[in-house]
């Protein structure tokens, strides 16, 4: 009992108190807006007509029914909801305070771990990431060699179920480190170090022909009863992926790790996603070939080597681009930066300055990023059909200082407001009472 009172305190300190949206009862129709499809062109002056949380329409002049709720937005932006798709959000409150910290599980081995059951659905981080339009976030375990499965969450609802987009989005995997240390400190010699590597590669081998094994076991027709493969629940979690083909998602900075990551999953014909690819760009060529896509993290970073020009990482999504890899952005992970996913359009704005176009810079945080996830059915882009999951805007979504105003997410309306905005109005009042501020 004594150690759950502060977690019980630690829950309500940090617990946000607003009320998830109400599902949409009524049509809505947004007259005259500019509809940023990200599918399509930008599209002035527009009409949007969505009901039960699906977009219905998108017209020129769309004729209201009677019991539609009509809103003029002329002069105002209509984004669809941008995708952060690697995150912590909702796994972790503060980094350095342990009892916040459900993103990881003890030892290297968690296939089984899911995100979504860890999921806070009331974290102080979540309305500050969603009044800056980031209305849908991929939210990943990370410890250990096989951390677990990942979840795309809503950023609105009760509960975790009530957020869970889609489960599972893949498997995790953090591939080991392949740079060999040199300094004085580091007491083991080349050789140890290569042997570490070669055996963790020689560990997840083993590990892949043990759940092929298990599956072929399991699913034995004829055999006795004495014989019946008892349930592995580490196992069991892998089949999907290593037996069927589901995504695996495997964090690799490095080109090494990079490029011994696609070696092993061309062995064993597995489909993967590089996440962090810091490094993606000096052998593009190699992902085109065999079709890999990058969720590539952080885009204002320094460079990986002291020989590379300052800029690099802010022009690798345009080089990328060039190459025909498939890519999205994403921030950083891991305390500061858990806190960070707020910022995920600077990262697309710090793209477009440094050559990617305005159009791809969007596409890389909304339709691209939920092609990668296996979202794109339900969200990434306005099309009828698809979730009434978007934002409405006082400018284009490019700018520093764009403020979205309103945001639905499957039609229901969720509040914009967050702990940064109460106290700018609670301060901002302070200072008017005083005499120090202009009306």
């Amino acid at each position: 009992m004594k150690n759950l009172i502060p977690f019980i305190f630690l829950s309500l300190l940090f617990a946000n108190n607003q009320i998830p949206g109400i599902d949409q009862k009524r049509p809505i129709l947004l007259k005259g807006g500019t509809l940023h499809t990200v599918s399509g062109d930008v599209m002035e002056g527009y009409d949007l007509l969505f009901a039960n949380g699906k977009i219905v329409t998108i017209d020129a002049e769309i004729q209201p029914s009677p019991d539609t709720d009509v809103y003029d937005i002329y002069g105002k932006h209509v984004v669809p909801g941008y995708i952060a798709s690697f995150t912590r959000l909702g796994l972790v409150e503060i980094g350095l305070v342990k009892q916040t910290q459900d993103f990881k599980e003890f030892g290297d081995l968690n296939p089984n771990v899911r995100a979504n059951v860890s999921y806070n659905p009331d974290s102080e981080l979540i309305p500050v990431t969603r009044s800056n339009g980031i209305l849908i976030a991929n939210s990943v375990p990370s410890s250990g060699l096989i951390s677990g499965q990942s979840s795309v969450m809503m950023m609105d609802g009760w509960t975790w179920e009530d957020a869970t987009l889609k489960h599972p989005t893949a498997l995790n995997l953090n591939w080991p480190n392949m740079r060999l240390d040199f300094s004085k400190k580091i007491k083991k010699k080349e050789k140890e170090q290569r042997e570490e590597y070669e055996k963790i590669i020689r560990e997840l081998d083993r590990m892949v022909r043990n759940v092929q094994a298990y599956n072929t076991r399991k699913t034995v027709r004829e055999r006795k009863a004495e014989q019946k493969q008892p349930t592995d629940l580490r196992l069991e979690a892998l089949v999907p992926y290593f037996v069927y083909g589901e995504p695996i998602h495997i964090r690799a900075n490095d080109i090494r790790q990079i490029e011994a990551a696609v070696k092993w999953a061309n062995k064993h014909e597995f489909k993967i996603v590089i996440t962090g690819g810091q490094d993606a760009w000096i052998n593009p060529e190699l992902l085109v070939k065999h079709n890999i896509p990058v969720i590539f993290q952080t885009v204002q970073t320094i460079p990986r080597r002291r020989f590379e020009p300052v800029h690099t990482p802010y022009k690798v999504p345009l080089m990328l681009h060039e190459a025909g890899v498939k890519f999205c952005l994403s921030t950083e992970v891991g305390y500061p930066f858990d806190g960070h996913v707020r910022t995920l359009p600077n990262e697309a704005m710090r793209a477009a300055s440094w050559g990617l176009s305005k159009s791809e810079a969007l596409r890389s945080i909304t339709l691209s990023a939920a092609e990668i996830l296996g979202i794109e059915g339900k969200v990434g882009s306005l099309d009828p059909g698809k979730d009434a999951t978007f934002f409405i805007s006082d400018s284009h979504p490019l700018l520093i200082e764009t403020n979205p105003i309103k945001a639905y997410i499957q039609g229901r309306e969720v509040d914009l407001t967050d702990r940064q905005k109460i106290l700018y109005d609670k301060y901002r009042e302070k200072f008017r009472r005083l005499g120090r501020l202009n009306k």
